[in-house]
């Protein structure tokens, strides 16, 4: 099994020394665990395999672990390894496997009322052993829960959260998903590689570019490929929009949340502004069917990116205008401010990602790591703060929000000529490679791994998404707030429920 990017190594490692090796590596300045999944050989056989990340040398280290036949289990990384917990989990759902000595080991996606109790659909039989969802039990005097979902009042995607709460303090939130599984992963190894795309960048609607991109990363390391510079710039502009529409958007919905409305307007407005922008370079609104394997699916012409240049000009004036009116504001800070805390040691723990990992002093931002675009040479130097609440998660967006706009500006100015996308590409991918491609999304870090059989046909894709690392933490954010701050903790978080169901 082999990768063509120079970025990946893979070792083999017992299942007995997958924890010691993991731990060891992980103790080390820089290394950051990246996600755990499995797959199936053609001989039938369970292999476990772990993704730790270099965030100081942008490299990365696969741990490959055998299963036996007859036992598929292996000693649980989450008790050292607390980030594991949710993937460890998604293992038991899909494949059957155990990580034995899992503190919370019950199913993740495919609870048993809504799906056959021994459904395991990535294992050879379909067939396993699978744990029943619970709901952790809270007592003591004064404890009540209060039910909310999976059918919400606004349009949104469904989820189940159960608060414990003690009056109107919430103590402890479960938090279950799986109410529109589509089986993507599984549906992503049964169509030819040429389309999909399509299916991959439909992962999390509202992050078409960012799973666009992964997805062709993934499939250019296994071809073995380089699209042209041109499509590079061109596919940072698209990723770079799709993060300003998304942040924008977030200040408005936090502005409605707290009934600022004024607020809520203004960004609604201006998140509409952008969304124009992304349909004049790529053609759609959501930006979809544009970034593709070998490069993107048109060009920009001098007068298309004269105008997103114009446009960056405007739109920059007035986010100087409109943010200090929320972030400048008594009434909001009072609101936002020590709200909804996601300690350093927390985020820290369970791996949380992106602008709600940053809000809580995390450095990391992949666009500074892993080449995605022109990164890490255009990348900005990462917005972080320390103290955790809403009131830092807003402000890390608010900072994103004028760091992509400079990006743009500069990528517009210093764009190459040349040719926007590969003309002929293999009609096959390298067989038994893998390619593992991974972008910081506007919620963060977003991983597309993919792995081809003897005869180079995709065998394995796995994706994970920002928000996978990022339910734990609003899950832990809540604990101690008012039942009436939580749609805002809810919103500074803004997590996707159909990309951590796949």
């Amino acid at each position: 099994m082999e990768n063509n990017s120079g970025i990946f190594t893979r070792i083999q490692e017992t299942p007995e020394n997958l924890k010691t090796v993991a731990k060891k590596k992980l103790n080390q300045p820089g290394w950051r665990f990246g996600h755990i999944t499995a797959r199936v050989t053609e001989a039938g056989s369970f292999v476990v395999e772990t993704l730790l990340l270099n965030t100081r040398e942008g490299k990365g280290l696969v741990i490959e672990s055998l299963l036996p036949e007859n036992n598929p289990e292996y000693p649980s990384l989450t008790p050292d390894i607390p980030a594991a917990h949710r993937a460890e989990r998604a293992l038991g759902d899909f494949f059957g496997i155990t990580a034995k000595d899992h503190p919370h080991w019950h199913t993740l996606i495919l609870s048993s009322d809504a799906w056959e109790p021994d459904l395991t659909p990535l294992s050879p039989t379909c067939r396993g052993k699978r744990e029943p969802f619970l709901f952790t039990n809270v007592t003591g005097e004064g404890v009540h829960e209060i039910p909310v979902g999976p059918i919400h009042a606004g349009i949104i995607e469904p989820g189940h959260f159960r608060f414990s709460c003690a009056g109107e303090i919430i103590t402890h939130m479960d938090i279950r998903l799986g109410y529109q599984h589509r089986g993507v992963e599984k549906r992503l190894t049964e169509i030819n590689w040429q389309n999909t795309r399509f299916t991959a960048e439909s992962n999390s609607s509202d992050t078409a570019a960012g799973n666009a991109l992964a997805h062709s990363i993934a499939i250019e390391q296994i071809a073995d490929i380089n699209p042209p510079e041109r499509a590079q710039y061109l596919r940072t502009i698209s990723l770079e929009l799709e993060r300003l529409a998304n942040h924008i958007g977030d200040m408005g919905a936090l502005s409605g949340d707290i009934g600022f409305s004024a607020g809520a307007a203004l960004f609604s407005q201006n998140r509409g502004y952008v969304l124009g922008m992304a349909q004049l370079l790529t053609g759609k609104r959501t930006q979809r069917y544009y970034i593709k394997p070998g490069g993107v699916s048109r060009d920009a012409d001098s007068s298309t990116l004269k105008k997103l240049a114009e446009n960056c000009i405007i739109l920059k004036k007035t986010m100087k205008e409109h943010i200090p009116l929320v972030l400048e504001n008594s009434a909001v800070i009072e609101r936002m401010e020590n709200t909804g805390i996601l300690s350093q040691r927390m985020a820290k723990d369970f791996g949380i990602v992106g602008p709600a990992g940053r809000a809580s002093g995390s450095g990391y931002d992949a666009r500074t790591v892993f080449p995605h675009g022109v990164f890490p040479e255009y990348a900005p130097a990462p917005a972080f703060y320390k103290t955790g609440d809403v009131l830092s998660r807003a402000k890390v967006k608010a900072d994103e929000i004028f760091s992509s706009i400079e990006i743009i500006e500069k990528i517009i100015a210093n764009i190459p000529a040349g040719e926007y996308e590969l003309k002929n590409l293999p009609s096959n991918l390298r067989p038994e490679s893998y390619g593992i491609g991974i972008t910081e999304a506007w919620r963060g870090e977003l991983i597309h791994w993919i792995t081809t059989d003897s005869k180079g046909k995709i065998s394995r894709y796995s994706i994970k998404d920002p928000s996978f690392n990022n339910w734990t933490g609003l899950g832990i954010a809540v604990r101690g707030n008012l039942v009436a701050d939580f749609p805002l903790c809810n919103k500074s978080f803004n997590l996707s429920y159909s990309g951590s169901d796949l």
